[in-house]
Formats: structure tokens, C-alpha cells, sequence
């Protein structure tokens, strides 16, 4: 039997028979299954948990297998978790990749669309971790919000302090460092001698007790104090939550490591002792070790802290992306290749907000500080290109390096920036020794005791 046509050409088959979509909204959802499945193809149902369960039973009558739904906002996650414990495959979708055609706007219609082209196998659902990575990732955005909110508090003290006239600010790094925090609560709890204030500096502060006390008379006032004290109370609280998720996460991580293969070989000596600010308060570094096997921290730029948070993003095992290159395009870091005729007309990155694409170029700016072979490359690709453009690109370096430790167990051994540099240098005179035998010359060094000529 031939084939339907449709001005000429063959008719797009249905590859997704049981196929469902919805149009996701903050107080109203809107389904759409096969219209050979209902009288009413698409319906309307609220967003209580009844109403949820009430749509799950409405497309097991339909015989739905495979959902798909755009990712908006926060609304789409309890529809998500109860439709996937309700035994249905879900998946997310891109608004981009999902657009409508033109002047056809209404929720009906967007869902009608929706589920047509899920029906040809046209969508491509997002990435979701599984259900314990997905715990871990919400228990790690919790405690960056509270870190966020934290930090806000630590403003406010200081602009307390200046109403005051006490420039703590000016004679310690960080107010709320040792020496900071114990003036602070001196403060609070009723203290104000400059003199016996600058007597909690700490043995590590570079200021002296005679700058501290200078910097510590001032005018008090009670508003000011009062101020000063809320913020700090506030201040406290978010740390004493910050303690709670970080017991959250060692629990998980240990309950990840007992269902995990053992590493094989002890832990090398971390690189670097200093503990970072803000880090969660058991060893991150031992803990990713047990549950991976591979120790993320050998490559340069991450740290015990980033290294959990890129694990919360991206899974354990990353075999939803087939190779380095997949990865690194779906985090927006590999270069475009939007071409026409033969031309390549755009290599720019797409625009991300991916969280874990944010780490890595936080990363590749660490990096580019440091005496290394990433360093090297981001140094020199920064003076010939431009920062912006090096933090992408030393980003990608890291995510590749990423990709290959955590799926292929890579160990990875830094070169050195001199390693880097020699390489550079070789593949540059390579480069000019191959032009320069194509215009009929040769190159040829100079002798390190000869003085040319200056012309």
C-alpha cells in the first residue's frame, strides 16, 4: 500500500504511539493525547495532587506510555515526580527546540503541538539525574542559597559597623574571619573599650593591636548596635542551617559509598592544605573518593567543594553523553557550528544558564592564576583572544579532563606550565617551517653567540 503524500512528500510516520504532552502552568495544566485515544484530546486539570493523580489515571485509560512537557519554571517538578512514580516515562523539554508555528498561541494548541511532535520522535528530552543525585543537587543548591543569604548578613554588619564609625573593615581581611568575629560578639555582648576589643586579635592578623584599637573608637549609638546585633543573630542562624545540609550530605555520600564499587588504592595527599571558605564542614574530598573511585582534585582548578557540586549536576557516570564532545556541547562550551552553504557563518557558544558550565569557567579563572599547564594555555590564549574568551575555552579543557576521570577513570598528571610552553614553541616553528617550505624557503636558527646585524 503506498505511502500518504502531503504536497508531494511522503507523510511523517508516528514513532511514538502512546505519546502524551503538557502545557505546564502555575494554576492550570492542559494534556493532550491521541485524538484516536479520547472524544476530548486535550483536557484541563488543576494543579492540586489530586487533580495530578486524576491526570496520571486519565492517560493510563488512554493507553499513554511516553509523556513530554516543558520544563517551566519550577511548576513542572511534582507533575514530573508523580507522573514518573505513577510508572510513566517523562521527559523535559527545551521551550527553544518546541516553538509553535506563528499566530497559533493558545495553551490548547501549544500542548496539541507538543504531543504531535513527541509523536514523530522529534523532541529530545533534557538531562535528569537519578533520584539519589537529584537529592544530593537539591541538598548542595540549599546550602548555596543559604551561603548567599549568609553572605548578605555579612553586609550588613558592616554597614552597621561604618553608621559606627568602627573601620573593622580596613585593619582585617574579612570581618567575618576569627579576629572580626570575636570584636563583633564582643560588641554585641557590651563591650566597648577599643582597648579590650583589639585584644581579641588573632596571631594570624597582619594589623596590629595599636591600628585595630585606632580603627575601633567610635560613636555608638543604640539603633546602630541594634543593627548590628539582628544581623548578626540572622548571620548565625543560616550557619547553624548551613551545619544541617552538611549532615545531609555526609549522609548521603556514605549511603552512595556503600552501594558503591571500592576504590582501589589509598588517597594521595591533597595538593592543597587550605580549607576553603564556606566549605562544608566533613572531608568532601575523602567522601567523592569513596563514591567514584577517581579523585576529581588531581585536575587542576577544582576543588574538594566544586568537585561535589559538578557530581550533583552531571551524575556519577555520565554515560548519558557518549563522548567528551557530547558533554561539552550540551554545556555550552564547545564552539558552534551553525554553517551554510559549506560556509561557516557563526562558531560562537550558545548562551547557557547551566549551573555546572558556571563552575567550570569558575574553575578555568582559578587556573589561569596558577604555574600550570591549563594556566600556560589560558595565559597565552588571554593576551592573543581575550579573557572572556580564554575562560571559555580553558572551561572546555576542564570538562573534558572532567568527563574522561569520571567515565574513564583517567588519572590525571599535570605537565607543567614549561612542558606547555616547549610544545607551543614546537608546534609554532613546525607551523612556520611548513610555509616557508611552500614559498621556496628555508628556515634556520640562529646561533645563540652571534650578534645580528641592527638595521
Amino acid at each position: 500500500m503506498p505511502k500518504k503524500t502531503t504536497g508531494g512528500r511522503p507523510e511523517l510516520k508516528a514513532v511514538n504511539v502512546g505519546a502524551a504532552a503538557i502545557d505546564i502552568g502555575s494554576k492550570m495544566h492542559m494534556a493532550a493525547v491521541n485524538s484516536a485515544c479520547a472524544d476530548v484530546p486535550v483536557r484541563s486539570f488543576g494543579t492540586f495532587t489530586q487533580d495530578l493523580h486524576e491526570l496520571a489515571d486519565w492517560f493510563k485509560a488512554c493507553g499513554v506510555t511516553s509523556i513530554a512537557m516543558e520544563s517551566t519554571g519550577v511548576y513542572w517538578v511534582p507533575v514530573y515526580e508523580i507522573l514518573e512514580q505513577r510508572g510513566f516515562d517523562v521527559i523535559l523539554v527545551n521551550a527553544r527546540y518546541a516553538k509553535n508555528v506563528p499566530g497559533r498561541k493558545t495553551d490548547v494548541s501549544d500542548a496539541a503541538w507538543l504531543r504531535e511532535l513527541h509523536s514523530y520522535g522529534l523532541l529530545r528530552g533534557s538531562f535528569r539525574p537519578n533520584a539519589e543525585i537529584a537529592t544530593l543537587r537539591a541538598y548542595l543548591r540549599q546550602r548555596e542559597r543559604l551561603v548567599e543569604y549568609a553572605a548578605a548578613h555579612i553586609q550588613h554588619m558592616q554597614k552597621a559597623l561604618m553608621e559606627m564609625n568602627l573601620q573593622l573593615h580596613h585593619v582585617v581581611s574579612d570581618i567575618a574571619g576569627a579576629t572580626g568575629m570575636r570584636i563583633i560578639r564582643a560588641i554585641v555582648a557590651g563591650e566597648r573599650n577599643p582597648d579590650v576589643l583589639a585584644t581579641y586579635r588573632d596571631v594570624r592578623c597582619h594589623s596590629s593591636i595599636e591600628t585595630i584599637r585606632a580603627a575601633l573608637v567610635g560613636n555608638d549609638r543604640h539603633e546602630h548596635v541594634f543593627a548590628l546585633t539582628q544581623s548578626l543573630e540572622l548571620y548565625d542562624i543560616y550557619q547553624a542551617k548551613m551545619l544541617d545540609c552538611d549532615r545531609k550530605l555526609e549522609v548521603l555520600l556514605a549511603g552512595l559509598n556503600d552501594r558503591g564499587a571500592k576504590p582501589v588504592g589509598r588517597l594521595a595527599k591533597p595538593r592543597i592544605k587550605t580549607k576553603q571558605v564556606n566549605a562544608p564542614t566533613f572531608d568532601v574530598r575523602t567522601a567523592l573518593y569513596g563514591v567514584l573511585g577517581v579523585d576529581l582534585t588531581e585536575i587542576h582548578g577544582l576543588g574538594p567543594s566544586l568537585a561535589l557540586k559538578l557530581v550533583g549536576e552531571c551524575g556519577t557516570d555520565l554515560r548519558a553523553w557518549p563522548s567528551a564532545t557530547h558533554f561539552t556541547s550540551w554545556l555550552c562550551l564547545a564552539p558552534g557550528n551553525k554553517i551554510s552553504g559549506g560556509k561557516v557563518l557563526s562558531s560562537r557558544t550558545r548562551r547557557s544558564s547551566s549551573r555546572a558550565a558556571a563552575l567550570l569557567r569558575l574553575a578555568a579563572t582559578t587556573v589561569g592564576r596558577s604555574d600550570t599547564a591549563l594556566g600556560a594555555f589560558y595565559r597565552r590564549l588571554a593576551s592573543r583572544a581575550g579573557k572572556s574568551k580564554a575562560v571559555t575555552a580553558t572551561a572546555r579543557k576542564i570538562a573534558v579532563l572532567f568527563y574522561n576521570t569520571l567515565r574513564h577513570g583517567m588519572s590525571y598528571k599535570d605537565p607543567g606550565a614549561d612542558h606547555y610552553e616547549q610544545q607551543y614553541r614546537s608546534r609554532v616553528l613546525a607551523n612556520l617551517q611548513r610555509r616557508a617550505k611552500t614559498l621556496g624557503f628555508m628556515l634556520q636558527s640562529i646561533p645563540e653567540n652571534a650578534n645580528p646585524a641592527v638595521s
